[in-house]
């Protein structure tokens, strides 16, 4: 089986940076290994036990407990179910699986019978909003409500906005390890706003990962048919892969039940935009999930 990393040298060096960010989490986190149809998969858990579920389900082409890091303020109401996506970068199965079809639906659902849950709340940015869809698509009944923060699967930015700002200084930065390359990628994803530990790991995983390209595909309004579940839909002004008000004009079209909210930030949100997106998140949860 092939892995996501071109290197071990590579694999050690993003696994250290994992190891950073978990234990910058704090002492209340904790791991395990579940064994899914798709291969064993590493899941952080966080939360009072008794608390309700919250599955957070991690951005693509990152580690789990950087996006993690972004809810922190949810850890103490709700027991946090935050799976490393198998192949991304981290500890699960490091081949990818098809994200277009049901293959990610599938996988959540079987995290789910592992914790013997019926229904839970989630929250997904970027490519785990993506794999949220995937689950409304498939399995509705298991979301009790969801939270898509700057999701893949409602709407694209142009192939040449696509490569002009993100695609072309990749490959430089992959052909020169050019900081300044790797400055515009960064510049361009977060509006000029990007923690340095974030941008460090950005280029690791950039330098070392075969990147994953399959987003999943863009939801359409007969695959949510069944899905009546209450989705908050948080997006960004600058949102170099999903513009905003693409997102939120299809959410509107095929999502029955959904709020949209729009920053003034880009694909990774400024921390005055995390704050303000967690009190939203925060009222949504109390509004239609309870404690």
């Amino acid at each position: 089986m092939s892995s996501i990393y071109r290197s071990e040298e590579g694999k050690s060096s993003i696994l250290e940076e994992y190891e950073i960010y978990l234990n910058a989490l704090g002492e209340g986190v904790t791991r395990e290994y579940v064994e899914t149809r798709f291969g064993e998969t590493h899941v952080l858990l966080t939360g009072p036990q008794d608390g309700k579920p919250l599955f957070i389900l991690q951005g693509g082409n990152c580690v789990n407990p950087m996006t993690l890091s972004w809810f922190s303020s949810l850890f103490q109401s709700y027991r946090i179910i935050a799976p490393d996506t198998i192949g991304h970068p981290g500890y699960s199965e490091e081949t990818s699986i098809s994200s277009r079809f049901d293959s990610l639906a599938l996988w959540v659902s079987d995290l789910l019978d592992h914790y013997n849950i019926e229904q839970s709340a989630f929250i997904g940015p970027s490519f785990g909003g993506g794999i949220i869809l995937r689950l409304a698509t498939y399995i509705p009944e298991r979301i009790a409500c969801s939270v898509l923060v700057a999701p893949a699967g409602l709407a694209l930015s142009s192939r040449m906005k696509t490569a002009q700002d993100i695609t072309l200084p990749l490959v430089k930065y992959r052909m020169t390890s050019s900081p300044a390359s790797l400055q515009k990628i960064t510049d361009n994803l977060s509006c000029h706003c990007m923690k340095e530990a974030d941008k460090n790991l950005i280029g690791k995983i950039f330098k070392y990962v075969s990147l994953e390209q399959d987003l999943p595909k863009l939801a359409e309004r007969e695959e949510l048919k069944n899905y009546n579940a209450p989705t908050l839909l948080l997006v960004g002004e600058k949102d170099v892969f999903f513009p905003a008000d693409k997102c939120i004009d299809r959410a509107r079209q095929i999502i029955s039940n959904v709020r949209a909210i729009k920053y003034d930030t880009g694909h990774f949100p400024s921390q005055d935009a995390l704050h303000e997106m967690n009190e939203e998140i925060q009222q949504f949860l109390s509004e239609h999930y309870g404690k």
